[in-house]
């Protein structure tokens, strides 16, 4: 089959061929019909894994965290899972020779769920990384309704998908993002537009006076976005590098998603009933993997590329 992969020491995607894969105990097999980019997938080309010592160092790694597509096969012990099932599910292994930008892909039967008839692969791709990220670390913050939360970098997929999460609990949002995307903020659930900027904290507590319940800050901004909390609040950090010091008795936490299958297919029924809104940059042949992971030429990329075998 042919799979994304990148190797040491090189800045470019390949496109190989390689071993197809069965299912084990407990696996599904997946034919690909829809893969996301992510920027976790650059990191993983420039070697961030390695370098952080989250893996160790080896030749050859997968890339491709989101898949959507059909079940292929079921290894022994598997239940409610069958051969042609429309599916979705999230790799969150960084050991791998290959993910999920490939033709196949075998996953734990946890890690997947049932797709919605109604919602199709290429868009529900999108889902897995990004709406797992936000409602994981939804929950590390534990709010209630009528508690006020700010989302940074709130444009983007996960910081779009936790507006709208957040929202949907009766959550006030403050969404921070540039200028040109508050109307789309506003559409999707967020009581309140900052532009990022200078002065952040200051600006979102003239509007939240003494400070927001909690924050998720999306965009890293670390200090920039607790100093918008108030004291005893909750924050959480897209990983632990960007975590800063728990100043003011604030509940600092980092999130390191973890697939869930049951709720990824939550997350597609909610986007089904259009109370997710999924964003598809473009569609990109798998064979021209290395154009999905070109800088974007201007402004920042607002949803995700998708391979498709």
């Amino acid at each position: 089959m042919r799979a994304v992969i990148a190797r040491a020491g090189s800045p470019v995607v390949e496109v190989v061929d390689t071993p197809d894969r069965e299912p084990g105990p407990g696996q599904v097999r997946i034919r690909v019909a829809a893969a996301a980019v992510n920027p976790v997938d650059s990191m993983v080309l420039e070697g961030a894994p390695v370098r952080f010592g989250l893996v160790p160092a080896r030749e050859v790694f997968g890339l491709g965290w989101d898949v959507a597509g059909e079940v292929a096969g079921v290894g022994a012990g598997v239940t409610g899972f069958a051969v042609g099932d429309a599916v979705l599910g999230l790799r969150d292994r960084l050991d791998v020779r290959t993910g999920a930008q490939a033709e196949f892909v075998v996953l734990d039967a946890d890690a997947v769920g049932p797709l919605p008839a109604g919602l199709d692969a290429i868009a529900a791709a999108t889902i897995p990384l990004n709406g797992l990220t936000a409602w994981q670390g939804l929950e590390l913050l534990d709010l209630a309704a009528g508690d006020t939360l700010v989302v940074t970098g709130a444009a983007g997929a996960v910081g779009g998908f936790t507006v709208e999460l957040a929202a949907a609990r009766g959550v006030r949002v403050v969404a921070v993002a540039g200028a040109a995307d508050e109307d789309f903020l506003r559409g999707v659930g967020a009581e309140w537009f900052v532009a990022r900027g200078p002065e952040l904290a200051d600006r979102i507590r003239a509007i939240v006076p003494g400070g927001a319940d909690a924050a998720l800050d999306a965009a890293m901004l670390g200090p920039d976005a607790l100093d918008a909390v108030r004291g005893g609040g909750a924050f959480v950090a897209l990983n632990a590098g960007a975590a800063p010091p728990a100043l003011r008795g604030t509940r600092v936490h980092h999130v390191w998603v973890r697939a869930d299958g049951a709720r990824a297919a939550e997350l597609a029924a909610l986007a089904d009933k259009g109370g997710l809104t999924l964003r598809v940059a473009g569609v990109i042949p798998l064979a021209d993997a290395a154009e999905a992971y070109a800088p974007p030429t201007k402004g920042g990329l607002r949803g995700r590329w998708v391979l498709v075998p």
